[in-house]
């Protein structure tokens, strides 16, 4: 596990410039979307919880999740009005599980961020991988 990662605080939110280490990952790779993006965000929380809970993982049918969205796609008409709130959930102990190196965190922290924000426009996975095997990655 990454130093300064191994007593991580339950759940927080991304307001401003975290002190947390882990969050402060989460909010350099919101940071480093393009402006296009980081403005279209005004409505969506983003969170950093510990672990996914059971309903998280139901929902989505996947045995482990690094983040979530859910919420309604900027895609869809009258999204901006939706009454459920969009949301991205990022999971910390998740992470810290599958990137074992700050390095390999700080890449698997913002792929994640830019895959969730992915699914805020509108995005399905199985797009998001057949855009990955274009690109080779």
């Amino acid at each position: 596990m990454p130093p300064d990662m191994d007593q991580p605080p339950k759940d927080s939110s991304i307001a401003g410039e975290p002190d947390d280490p882990f969050d402060a990952l989460v909010w350099a790779a919101v940071e480093s979307l393009p402006e296009a993006f980081r403005e279209r965000l005004d409505t969506v929380a983003i969170v950093v919880e510990d672990e996914p809970t059971s309903d998280d993982l139901a929902q989505t049918g996947a045995a482990g999740l690094l983040g979530l969205y859910t919420g309604v796609p900027r895609t869809l008409y009258g999204a901006r009005e939706a009454a459920v709130p969009s949301k991205i959930t990022i999971y910390r102990a998740t992470h810290l599980r599958v990137f074992p190196t700050p390095d390999a965190l700080a890449r698997g922290v913002a792929e994640t961020v830019r895959h969730e924000v992915a699914h805020h426009f509108g995005i399905s996975d199985a797009r998001l991988e057949e855009l990955a095997r274009e690109r080779g990655g």
